[in-house]
């Protein structure tokens, strides 16, 4: 056998406009050397043919620009919640549509715990039954002795019994901005964002750092990508500490690792010490770790009421959310970051979060310029035209929360913002019109790992019902790949390595039994997914 391997395919679309399709890519040393049909490396030498996926397409691996490595460990408890879930192993989870569902899948799960055990569920979303909002009384029906928790499917909020709002000893009297009191004065069970939510997840032993970070989650989050064609992903949300670490590059390192993982450090500390971090941490990145970045996070969630949005409000007139980082904070964080040269990724799903951040990025613009940050406002869920203009004009980069459409469109119509704003919610066009690089993403475990799917959306905009939410807004299909792909390779800064099929980058591809530009737009969820190629390494399911 050579050094040389050259692949066959059906097709290969390569996201490089100077061959746009070829039938054959050639690899060596896990690279790229050579782009056509079957003589393309010829010239190199001696290669051996590889016919293995001779009747498959190949993509640019497909590139989630938002994800977190819970996603795969989230399985370890209870899924509670509305739409029907696949796990990592494949197995379909039938989504629980009602109260009781909820209460008696709950109920059941307690059967398998053992006594000292508290019940951990997740996935949970109050917003698809309206009826009656989860409380711990409720809760307290599943077992009044042992800790029960709750978290919703967007990580902002939670709902848990009387036991753990013992532990954690928040009663009438409790001042804790998130702790929901009812019209008794009583808390309610209803914690919302993170300093009310911390001290009960710290109590059950629920921390995220950990789900993420032990060495079966990660080889989990690596099995759930491969699944959905994806040969990078982000952990958008780490802590990274130094035994993390090692963790994570000893299991990365391993060869026939079929995964780069690009977690964004959480700036939980002061700025100049999360600066200081962030760059220890880029001097320890390696081809399969790709480290430096810094996460942001300012409000919350829109379906939780939590986020921060600017007049006329909320449609039921529910207080205007919830700051984790409040606006003097984020400056300061803000300027720090790009003063040294760091490149953040900043939740924003209110648009009054948004325009909080874009001021700040421009006030550390006038004090530090800096034309290569490409900062990357993340989620983008109500930016205007007007904002996105503002980004364009400074190279702020935008990635879309576009599966909110389908998952929560329908709902944030009648119960969060009303059909004027949501028609333009992830408005990817208007993102794209204005000249701003988007890619487009689906917050894994928010919502399923699975870029074609929210390509799908992207392409579409339907919401569950099949209503069409603001078709001003649709993208094209090839607009869509290039967002799952090059687009997201550049909010990376990887769209020198990855992100398109050419001579000199990795050799990443994405597997697919059909090819997504030739088929019906509405079908591109559809498209089966048949595994990777990371660093010429073939990983089929």
């Amino acid at each position: 056998m050579t050094d040389i391997t050259v692949f066959r395919a059906r097709k290969i679309i390569t996201m490089d406009a100077n061959r746009p399709e070829a039938t054959h890519v050639a690899v060596r040393n896990g690279r790229i050397l050579a782009v056509g049909d079957a003589d393309c490396a010829d010239q190199w030498g001696a290669v051996t043919h590889d016919d293995q996926l001779s009747d498959s397409i190949l993509m640019p691996g497909l590139i989630e620009g938002h994800a977190h490595m819970m996603a795969g460990a989230m399985w370890r408890y209870a899924y509670a919640g509305y739409h029907d879930r696949i796990d990592p192993d494949g197995k379909l989870w039938q989504g629980m549509t009602t109260l009781d569902d909820v209460i008696a899948g709950l109920s059941a799960h307690v059967d398998g715990l053992r006594p000292e055990e508290p019940l951990v569920g997740w996935g949970f979303d109050p917003i698809f039954l309206p009826n009656e909002r989860l409380n711990r009384h409720h809760l307290d029906q599943i077992d009044p002795d042992r800790p029960i928790a709750i978290i919703f499917s967007n990580f902002h909020l939670m709902c848990v019994n009387s036991k753990a709002l013992e532990m954690a000893q928040f009663s009438r009297e409790t001042n804790v901005e998130g702790v929901v009191k009812g019209s008794d004065g009583e808390p309610t069970g209803e914690l919302q964002e993170m300093a009310a939510m911390f001290p009960i997840l710290r109590r059950l032993g629920v921390d995220f750092r950990s789900l993420s970070q032990q060495e079966d989650s990660i080889r989990t989050y690596a099995e759930v990508a491969r699944r959905a064609g994806v040969t990078t992903i982000t952990d958008l949300f780490s802590s990274m500490e130094d035994d993390d670490l090692e963790v994570m590059l000893r299991v990365t390192g391993e060869e026939g690792f079929p995964l780069r993982i690009v977690p964004a450090l959480g700036s939980m500390a002061a700025p100049d010490e999360t600066a200081a971090r962030a760059k220890a941490l880029a001097a320890r990145s390696t081809d399969k770790l790709r480290l430096g970045a810094v996460k942001l996070m300012t409000d919350g969630s829109i379906q939780g009421w939590t986020a921060r949005v600017k007049w006329p409000g909320y449609v039921g007139g529910q207080p205007n959310g919830i700051w984790n980082t409040p606006p003097d904070l984020i400056y300061q964080l803000v300027e720090t970051m790009h003063r040294e040269g760091i490149q953040m990724h900043i939740h924003v799903n209110g648009d009054e979060a948004a325009e909080v951040s874009i001021d700040a990025i421009e006030a550390a613009i006038r004090k530090h310029p800096w034309t290569g940050h490409r900062h990357v406002l993340q989620h983008c869920q109500m930016m205007t035209p007007a904002m996105y203009r503002r980004c364009a004009e400074m190279g702020i980069c935008a990635n879309i929360f576009a599966n909110h459409i389908w998952y929560f469109g329908d709902q944030h119509i009648a119960l969060t913002i009303g059909e004027d704003r949501a028609r333009r919610m992830d408005a990817c066009r208007s993102a794209l019109d204005e000249g701003v690089h988007i890619a487009i993403h689906s917050d894994a475990p928010v919502t399923p790992l699975g870029p074609l799917f929210t390509a799908w959306v992207a392409v579409t905009r339907q919401t569950m019902t099949g209503h069409v939410l603001g078709e001003p807004q649709r993208i094209s299909v090839d607009e869509a790949l290039y967002a799952i792909t090059l687009g997201a390779a550049f909010t990376l800064k990887l769209d020198h390595e990855i992100g398109s099929i050419e001579t000199g980058k990795i050799a990443d591809f994405a597997v697919l039994a059909d090819d997504p530009t030739a088929i019906d737009p509405t079908r591109l969820k559809d498209v089966q997914v048949l595994g990777t190629v990371s660093g010429g390494q073939v990983h089929l399911l």
